[in-house]
């Protein structure tokens, strides 16, 4: 009698807790429109401590505003015990300037600066003006009908280096004397102002098209000279006005004739320029040229037209005479524009440069004449960027996948090896590290844990816990799991994929797919970190989102990525399809209703999967998009495919054109008519040939976008976006009021944003 009174009263327990369990669960609030897409209160996340830099290598600097401030204040914070002191702004207060500089200037943000903001450099009037701020002067530097362009500080702030119709001068800033160091600047001539390509593919836009570089001596500088007057000259149409206008850019295509280009070195003070050693009518490419810490040398980074023979040159600035520092060559490509790819020690005995040759991104450590010390890290895993070098310890700071290639982490290693995992847990790190490399901050994370930030010792020790995103209504609130899972291929490569899950999954119906990509070499977007809650719509809506990646995204080294070598579109196709078929599995799925969408690169891959893939992937929004590789540009595409009468058949296997009959889903483009990097062509070309083949698509343009396009276009865009899943996908009402809401907001970012192809 007793064990069965005991039994009724545990089973009666335990359906209290269970209902207990299930009315805490009901009670959870669901997140609205306004709260996921405009920011509206109540909002789940909290900032995290704002700690951008180290004033020395126990203490960190965190800018605060306490309550009952007018405004923030800057603290050193001594990182192990958290003791802190209130000090000046790490920046001085320029206010009391606004009337030297005139109203017309928003004197917090020069065109260029010293590190300590009391020499800067300003446009006013379309004219170079300096403002020091330890004499309070201001005073004009220019007057000229030309732009002033990229003007830039020498490192000892005593020059600013700049360039003018397409020529480079120095100005010392104590003298107000000018230097002009080239005369030949012309309409296809550009002395230290970057060809397209070279901005684009090589220096990176970032650069804003600047090509000079100050020795760090600031007595010198080198700079590149571009020729393009053999390169073919692109229009792009703005239809602005009755009549309408062209933008010529000299853009080479694949197999067209690059920019002949020379590098010159010459004094500050002003004087003859030295050529370096080498002949212009090469087919050659070269990267950015470094300056050793000593100033003595130049090292000149070169490439071959084919892309796959590596060089570097210590270069004599006086002489111009090079001699062979480094040589690297690959059967597949190597990349010239590698963030990070070489390391000076201080102590000028060596160097340690970044290479991915043995299939994995990893380090190595060369004297200055160019001999192999030894390799510093091995292994199927990738190195990320070095952080410090301690030259005293003879110690490497590094960033790396070792633990897994979703996943990023701190890690230490000798120059000799013995390498030490500093971080902690299954967490993707972003990693602040003190000078020394005495402690680090890192703000981690996964796809199930909001971002936290802790400071760490040497050792990978917590110290403090210093942040979490989670505000106080987090846990009242019901959010969609996002998941980290792998799809296996048949050949048996893992494929990494995050998943959104709609919130009341009911296993007995069929949900609508959402893929989004970008699919580039070496580009891969699947991580194991917090992805916030923009997701989270979707899945109140009803549909699945998901994130993957295939073998050739980075996850698998160089062995994956250089895969496609002369196969852009295949393995990307082989893999999503892969995707697809594991997504069918899943009794929940809507085999019907399978979308995909991506920008540049990514809407290659979605107008592949719609021709290519067509019996996969049932719709899709392909935005700006390279649809024909032969018509993109030389450097980024015969990296990969090498020239069009080397690789005739890649070219054509790799075109959506060549699939266009194929067509049987709805296929959205998008394109901005001013798009100087992926050419509209592509896209109307795209257009033309469903047209003639009497295929139904839609097309969406911008007039005037550019790769991406933001402001009262770029908020359409994603308006539209949306309605496309709505009407297509989830099949049920637009809702207009809501989405209406985000043009109150003002300028959003562009569709995709990415500016290139990868």
């Amino acid at each position: 009698m007793k064990q069965k009174l005991l039994v009724r009263y545990l089973a009666l327990s335990f359906f209290i807790v269970f209902l207990a369990v299930l009315s805490s669960a009901q009670q959870k609030k669901r997140l609205t429109f306004d709260q996921i897409n405009r920011g509206a209160e109540p909002q789940l996340f909290v900032p995290l401590p704002n700690i951008s830099s180290w004033e020395d290598d126990s203490h960190y600097l965190e800018m605060r505003r306490k309550e009952g401030e007018p405004k923030p204040k800057w603290y050193s914070v001594d990182a192990k015990s958290g003791k802190e002191k209130e000090v000046p702004a790490k920046t001085p207060d320029l206010s009391e300037f606004k009337d030297l500089v005139g109203a017309d200037i928003n004197v917090n943000f020069p065109a260029a600066a010293n590190q300590s903001r009391t020499r800067m450099i300003y446009v006013k009037e379309n004219d170079l003006c300096f403002l020091n701020t330890e004499k309070k002067e201001f005073k004009r530097l220019t007057e000229s009908k030309a732009d002033e362009k990229n003007p830039t500080l020498s490192p000892d702030g005593n020059y600013v280096a700049f360039t003018r119709d397409n020529n480079l001068f120095a100005i010392d800033l104590n003298t107000g004397k000018e230097t002009q160091f080239t005369n030949d600047g012309a309409k296809f001539i550009y002395n230290g102002y970057a060809s397209w390509v070279y901005m684009e593919e090589i220096l990176g836009r970032a650069t804003r098209y600047k090509a000079f570089w100050w020795s760090p001596d600031s007595k010198m500088l080198a700079f590149m000279r571009f020729d393009d007057s053999k390169v073919p000259v692109f229009p792009l149409y703005n239809s602005e006005g009755a009549h309408g206008f062209l933008e010529h850019t000299p853009y080479p295509k694949p197999g067209d004739p690059n920019p002949e280009v020379r590098i010159g070195i010459v004094p500050a003070a002003g004087g003859d320029v030295v050529w370096a050693d080498f002949n212009e009518k090469n087919d050659q490419y070269f990267g950015t040229p470094l300056w050793t810490p000593d100033s003595k040398e130049l090292w000149i980074q070169w490439l071959n037209r084919g892309q796959d023979d590596y060089k570097v040159y210590g270069t004599d600035p006086r002489t111009g005479k090079k001699r062979l520092v480094y040589a690297e060559q690959q059967s597949s490509w190597i990349d010239l524009d590698l963030d990070g790819r070489i390391d000076f020690l201080k102590n000028n005995k060596g160097f340690i440069i970044k290479s991915d040759k043995d299939g994995w991104m990893h380090l190595y450590y060369y004297g200055m004449d160019g001999k192999l010390k030894n390799r510093i890290t091995e292994g199927k895993w990738q190195v990320g960027n070095i952080l410090l070098v301690d030259e005293e310890d003879g110690v490497v700071f590094f960033t790396g996948k070792k633990e897994a290639s979703t996943r990023t982490d701190l890690y230490r290693v000798k120059l000799n090896g013995n390498l030490t995992r500093l971080t902690f847990g299954d967490f993707t790190h972003n990693v602040n590290l003190s000078p020394k490399g005495s402690y680090f901050i890192t703000s981690y994370s996964n796809v199930s844990t909001p971002t936290k930030m802790t400071v760490c010792n040497e050792k990978g020790k917590v110290l403090r816990e210093l942040g979490d995103i989670r505000g106080k209504e987090f846990e009242n609130y019901e959010l969609a799991k996002t998941e980290l899972v792998y799809i296996i291929t048949p050949d048996g490569y893992k494929l990494p994929a995050t998943i959104v899950l709609p919130l009341d999954l009911d296993p007995n119906k069929k949900y609508p797919v959402l893929i989004s990509v970008y699919g580039g070499p070496n580009m891969g977007t699947a991580s194991d970190g917090w992805k916030g809650i923009g997701a989270q719509w979707w899945a109140l809506e009803g549909m699945i989102t998901v994130s993957v990646d295939h073998r050739g995204s980075g996850h698998f080294g160089k062995e994956g990525v250089a895969l496609m070598h002369r196969n852009l579109g295949k393995w990307e196709m082989n893999d999503y399809i892969e995707c697809v078929k594991w997504l069918r599995t899943k009794l929940y799925v809507d085999a019907k209703k399978i979308a995909i969408t991506g920008s540049s690169y990514g809407g290659y891959v979605t107008a592949m999967a719609l021709t290519a893939g067509a019996d996969y992937f049932t719709h899709g929004i392909a935005v700006s998009s390279p649809t024909d590789w032969r018509l993109y540009d030389t450097h980024y595409t015969e990296r990969y495919m090498d020239t069009p009468a080397e690789n005739p058949e890649g070219y054509k296997a790799g075109s959506a054109m060549t699939y266009a009959d194929k067509l049987k889903g709805v296929l959205r483009i998008v394109h901005g008519t001013m798009d100087d990097n992926v050419h509209m062509q592509n896209s109307i070309q795209l257009v033309d040939k469903l047209e003639d083949l009497g295929k139904h698509f839609e097309l969406m343009i911008y007039p005037g976008g550019r790769h991406s396009w933001g402001g009262a276009k770029g908020v359409h865009s994603r308006v539209e976006t949306a309605r496309f899943y709505y009407q297509h996908l989830l099949e049920k009402p637009f809702p207009e009021e809501q989405y209406a809401k985000l043009y109150q907001m003002g300028a959003f970012g562009g569709p995709g944003g990415a500016r290139r192809p990868r």
